[in-house]
C-alpha cells in the first residue's frame, strides 16, 4: 500500500437494511484486531452517507476520536431497535398520517377540507428526531475534524424543489466544491436536518426543508436520482473506497414463478424502492471498474496526463435476500403498521421488499447483524489486502 493513501467508507441507502453496514465494519474490525493489526485512530479518514446510511455515516464520524466505543454505541443501538424510536407506530399516530394519506388517494375528491392541509407521508418520522439528538454529538464531529481523526464527512440529499442531487460536505481543510449534470456539492455544517433529509424514504417519511444558496428547497432520500454514489468519497479525496451495499449485488437470484401473479402496490413500491436504493450503485461500481481496467492499460507518463485516476475498492454486500429476512420478522411490526401495510400487501411473502426498509425491530436487525459480520468474514483475504495487512507478519506490507 502506498504511503498517506486516504481511505473512503461508503455507507448507501435502505431503510432499516443499514443495520447490515454495522455487522459489516464490525467484522472488519475484527479481521483486523485478529489480524495483529488495529490502528490507534479512524480506519476511515473520509466517510460518505446516504438515506439510513447516512446516519451510520454521521454517528462513526461523531465518534471518530474513539472509533470502537463508537461502531460498540452504534451497534446497540441498531440490536435494541423498535419501530417507535423512528415513526409513531401507534393507531393514533397512524391514522394521522398512513390512514388519512391512503383516504386522501382514494376519496380525495370528497375530502375538500384536507386540500388546504394534505397528510405529507405515509409514516410519521418525529420521534427520529429524539433518536438522532441522543445518538449524535455534533461539538465532537467539529472537534475530530480540528484534531485529524477525520478528513471529511459527506451526507447525501434530493431536491424536490429543483430536482438538483445534493452532496452536503464537511472538512476542515477547504475542499473545492464540485458540480455535474443535475448533481452538485456544497460545504456544510452537518446537522440534523440534513439527516432527515437524506433518510427521507419517498412518500414513506416528509420531505426535509433546507436552506441552499440562501433558498429553501425541500429535500427527501439521497438514494434518489444517485447516479454516482461512490464520486463524493473520490472528489473528497479518497484514493481507496470501502463500500457497503444494502442488497442485489451479490445476494442470490429471487426464484420466478411459472405463473405470473398480478402484483400488490406493495410489490410496485418494493420494486421501485430497490431501483432507488440499488441499482445506481450497482452501475457506479461496474463504472469504476471499467475506469480501472482502462488505466491499467496506460503507460505512466499516460496517466500522468490524465485526470482520472484509479480506485481500489472493495465491496461487501448481503450474501441473502434481506426481503426474504424481512418477510419472516413482519410480525414483530406493531399492530397498527402490521395492518396498515396489509392493505397494500406488504405483509404476505411478496411485499417483503418493502417491509425490508421499514423493520426497524431488533429480531431483524440483529440477524442483518449477524449477517453483515459473516459475510465480513467471507472475504477475510480482500480485507487484509485492501488496508496493506500482512497478516502472518501482524504488520502492514511495505
Amino acid at each position: 500500500m502506498k504511503a498517506n493513501q486516504k481511505t473512503g467508507l461508503i455507507l448507501t441507502g435502505g431503510g432499516a437494511r443499514a443495520a447490515y453496514q454495522v455487522g459489516v465494519l464490525q467484522g472488519v474490525s475484527d479481521i483486523l484486531r485478529q489480524a495483529g493489526h488495529w490502528p490507534d485512530r479512524n480506519p476511515y479518514d473520509i466517510i460518505c452517507g446516504t438515506s439510513a446510511g447516512a446516519l451510520n455515516a454521521v454517528a462513526l464520524a461523531c465518534q471518530a476520536a474513539e472509533f470502537d466505543a463508537g461502531l460498540e454505541r452504534l451497534s446497540d443501538i441498531w440490536s435494541s431497535f423498535t419501530v417507535e424510536q423512528v415513526y409513531r407506530a401507534d393507531s393514533l399516530g397512524v391514522l394521522r398520517s398512513g390512514a388519512r394519506w391512503m383516504s386522501l388517494l382514494s376519496f380525495g375528491w370528497l375530502l375538500r377540507q384536507w386540500r388546504s392541509n394534505p397528510p405529507t407521508s405515509l409514516l410519521d418520522n418525529t420521534p427520529l428526531v429524539t433518536l438522532l439528538h441522543r445518538m449524535l454529538s455534533f461539538p465532537k464531529l467539529d472537534a475530530a475534524l480540528a484534531d485529524g481523526h477525520l478528513q471529511a464527512l459527506a451526507v447525501t440529499a434530493s431536491s424536490y424543489t429543483s430536482g438538483r442531487h445534493i452532496t452536503f460536505y464537511q472538512t476542515e481543510t477547504a475542499v473545492q466544491p464540485w458540480r455535474r449534470s443535475q448533481r452538485l456539492s456544497m460545504p456544510a455544517q452537518i446537522g440534523i436536518e440534513h439527516l432527515l433529509a437524506s433518510s427521507a424514504i419517498p412518500l414513506i417519511f416528509p420531505a426535509t426543508p433546507i436552506y441552499c444558496d440562501g433558498r429553501r428547497e425541500y429535500c427527501g432520500d439521497g438514494s434518489m436520482r444517485q447516479t454516482a454514489p461512490i464520486s463524493p468519497a473520490i472528489h473528497l479525496g479518497a484514493d481507496r473506497v470501502l463500500v457497503i451495499g444494502a442488497g442485489r449485488l451479490t445476494e442470490p437470484a429471487q426464484e420466478v414463478p411459472e405463473i405470473g401473479v398480478y402484483p400488490s402496490l406493495a410489490q410496485i413500491a418494493g420494486h421501485a424502492m430497490s431501483s432507488i436504493f440499488l441499482d445506481g450503485l450497482a452501475m457506479d461500481i461496474e463504472r469504476m471498474s471499467r475506469i480501472n481496467t482502462t488505466l491499467a492499460l496506460l503507460t505512466e507518463t499516460q496517466r500522468a496526463n490524465q485526470a482520472l485516476r484509479p480506485i481500489d475498492m472493495l465491496i461487501i454486500a448481503p450474501s441473502q435476500r434481506l426481503d426474504q429476512i424481512a418477510s419472516r420478522h413482519v410480525g414483530s411490526l406493531p399492530r397498527p403498521i402490521r395492518l396498515l401495510l396489509a392493505a397494500i400487501g406488504a405483509t404476505d411473502g411478496r411485499g417483503g421488499a418493502l417491509a425490508s426498509y421499514l423493520l426497524f425491530e431488533a429480531s431483524y436487525t440483529r440477524e442483518l447483524i449477524e449477517l453483515g459480520w459473516r459475510d465480513a468474514q467471507e472475504k477475510r483475504g480482500e480485507v487484509l489486502r485492501f488496508f496493506g495487512v500482512d497478516e502472518e507478519a501482524g504488520r502492514r506490507s511495505a
